[in-house]
C-alpha cells in the first residue's frame, strides 16, 4: 500500500513535517509537527501548525494520529494545538519514560512530573501496530540518537525522524543523554534491511554541500548505495569511529532547553504559575 504523503518544510529549524493520508481514504496521520518558537522574545506562534490545519481542512481528512518520532531537541512540538483543532492521538515510543527521568533531573522537575509517559495517548512498543483507516502501521524501535526514537513504517513508507538524513548529509548525532552511535548503527541496519524500494522520509535536511534545494525523500536502495556515513557496508568499527568524533565538534541545538522541557510534556507548556505564567528554565552547566 502506498500511503499519500505532503510534506510541510519549517525553514527556521529545518524540520519536515508529515501528512500521511490512506490511499482509498481520508483518514491521517501527522508526524513531528512544530511549534514555532522565537528564542529571544520568548513567544510561541502557530503559522507552521496552522499550514496542516489549512491542508487537513481543505482535504477534509480526519486525524487518526499525531506522532512524535523522538523527543526533539531543535524544535516545540505542536501535537496539543494540532489535537485541539483536528482531533487525533498523541503517539511516541515507550522510552519517552527514560527521557523524562533523565531530563526531569536536569531541569529539576520534581515529583509533581509525571516521569510514566502519561502525558501521551499512547507509548508505542517495538513490533507495535497502529490504523490509519484501512492503512496499517508498525512500529520500529530505532534508537541511537536518543532512547525513545521511533521508526513508522507505513505502507511503502518508512518516517525515520533524526535516525537518516539525506545520502549527501548522512546520519544522526549520538552525543545527547541516552544516544550511542553502536544503538545507532543497529537502527540503521534495520531499516536497510527494509526492500530497496523502501521510500524513506527524513525528519531534517539542511541542504549538504553542492545542493541547492531541500529535500527529505529517499529510498533505502539509495541509502545504502550513497549514504555517506553509512553507505557501501560500513562496518560499525568505522562508523562509531567517525560519529563520534563527528559529533565531539557539535554544538547543542539552539532550542534544546525550551524544546525539551515541552516535548518530554508531549507539547504542552511547563506548569502555570500563580499568576498564570509560564517560565522555562535555563540550567547551568548540565548539558
Amino acid at each position: 500500500m502506498t500511503p499519500i504523503v505532503k510534506a510541510f518544510f519549517d525553514t527556521q529549524t529545518f524540520t519536515v513535517s508529515y501528512v500521511v493520508q490512506e490511499p482509498e481514504g481520508r483518514s491521517c496521520a501527522i508526524i513531528d509537527s512544530v511549534l514555532d518558537f522565537d528564542h529571544a522574545s520568548g513567544r510561541t506562534d502557530t503559522s507552521s501548525a496552522d499550514q496542516i490545519v489549512e491542508y487537513v481542512t481543505e482535504k477534509a481528512l480526519k486525524v487518526e494520529w499525531i506522532l512524535e518520532s523522538h523527543v526533539h531537541a531543535d524544535h516545540l512540538s505542536a501535537a496539543p494545538y494540532l489535537q485541539e483543532k483536528l482531533g487525533g492521538k498523541i503517539g511516541i515510543g515507550e522510552n519517552i519514560v527514560v527521557v523524562q527521568d533523565t531530563f526531569g533531573k536536569v531541569f529539576n522537575e520534581g515529583t509533581e512530573f509525571q516521569r510514566d509517559g502519561s502525558q501521551f495517548d499512547a507509548l508505542f512498543t517495538e513490533g507495535s501496530s497502529f490504523h490509519i483507516g484501512q492503512m496499517r502501521g508498525d512500529v520500529l524501535h530505532t534508537p541511537g540518537h536518543t532512547p525513545a526514537c521511533m521508526t513508522y513504517l507505513i505502507g511503502d513508507a518508512a518516517f525515520v525522524g533524526d535516525t537518516l538524513f539525506m545520502p549527501d548529509f548522512g546520519t544522526a548525532r549520538c552525543d545527547f543523554p541516552g544516544g550511542s552511535s553502536e544503538d545507532l548503527f543497529a537502527s540503521i541496519q534495520r531499516i536497510l534491511s527494509l526492500p530497496d524500494e523502501t521510500r524513506i522520509f527524513v525528519g531534517h535536511d539542511y541542504k549538504a554541500p553542492g545542493r541547492d534545494e531541500y529535500a527529505w525523500e529517499t529510498t533505502v536502495g539509495e541509502q545504502k548505495a550513497l549514504n555517506v556515513h553509512i553507505g557501501q557496508g560500513r562496518s560499525i568499527e568505522e562508523f562509531v569511529e567517525m560519529r563520534d568524533a563527528r559529533d565531539a565538534t557539535l554544538a547543542m541545538p539552539r532550542l534544546i532547553l525550551p524544546s525539551l522541557q515541552v516535548n518530554m510534556r508531549a507539547g504542552q507548556m511547563p506548569p502555570a504559575d500563580e499568576q498564570g505564567d509560564v517560565f522555562m528554565k535555563i540550567p547551568v552547566n548540565k548539558l
